[in-house]
């Protein structure tokens, strides 16, 4: 594994939680957070985190979205948030996306939002043409992750000509050999403002005394330069991934870096 790919999986690895109450906000009931708590109506909260993402920072080209571990953050019950996404994916509101970094790594997208900006991206075209019988076929769904050979090319007619088409416009990534997960076109950009902001913030925290601070404190801080995601949307990672610690306390909650 070369450095970068190292790195890059090591950003994004997210520790098994030891009890709700060390990665989510919504289960300190004592202590006061500036955060809403989604834990009695959990499909608020995606909306929520879909109205953190900046827009603007990608030219409204890209898709609102947020990684499935953020919702973690608002919502005590981890087993509701799971139900909760299946539900609206058999509903076909919203897809989740394999980041490629890890198994347990999903972004979250509603699929009006990955239709429109799918579109918009190829402007026009052959491509055009071929992302949306991509997207109007019966073979596209939400509720599925990744797509098979056999089922493009003998259920559904895609030739490998238009296979290579979609991966080039960024709707397919290569799972492997035979297979492709589904995907967001111009995901690298994001993916390179995450890694820098979560760096950045996790660093933030390992210069302040005993590697903790209030969360109080830090969602009233200027974002630097490089959380170009913005502070709110980096909190609800770094939370919902289990890499800091929820510590309930007199002056609110204590955010505390996990052991590693």
């Amino acid at each position: 594994m070369n450095r970068k790919r190292k790195l890059t999986c090591e950003t994004f690895n997210i520790k098994k939680q030891r009890g709700d109450a060390k990665g989510s906000t919504s289960s300190l009931n004592g202590s006061p957070s500036p955060y809403p708590d989604f834990t009695e109506d959990p499909q608020g909260a995606v909306p929520y985190l879909c109205a953190l993402f900046p827009r603007k920072l990608f030219n409204d080209t890209f898709p609102p979205l947020f990684l499935r571990h953020q919702l973690y953050s608002l919502i005590q019950d981890r087993t509701a948030v799971d139900r909760l996404l299946s539900s609206l994916q058999q509903k076909g509101e919203l897809c989740l996306i394999q980041a490629g970094f890890d198994s347990d790594t999903f972004l979250v997208v509603m699929d009006k939002d990955l239709r429109r900006t799918s579109l918009a991206s190829c402007d026009g075209g052959s491509r055009a043409q071929i992302v949306s019988k991509f997207l109007e076929s019966g073979l596209f769904s939400p509720s599925k992750i990744s797509y098979g050979r056999e089922e493009m090319m003998q259920k559904n007619r895609f030739s490998d000509g238009e296979i290579t088409q979609l991966v080039r416009a960024g709707l397919l990534t290569v799972r492997d050999a035979g297979s492709w997960w589904l995907s967001v076109p111009g995901a690298g950009k994001f993916t390179r403002h995450f890694i820098k902001g979560r760096k950045a913030i996790l660093s933030q925290i390992n210069r302040s005394r005993y590697k903790e601070v209030l969360l109080t404190d830090l969602s009233t801080r200027k974002a630097p330069p490089s959380l170009r995601l913005g502070m709110e949307y980096h909190i609800h990672d770094i939370i919902g991934a289990g890499l800091v610690d929820c510590v309930p306390t007199a002056s609110g909650i204590l955010l505390r870096l996990s052991d590693t």
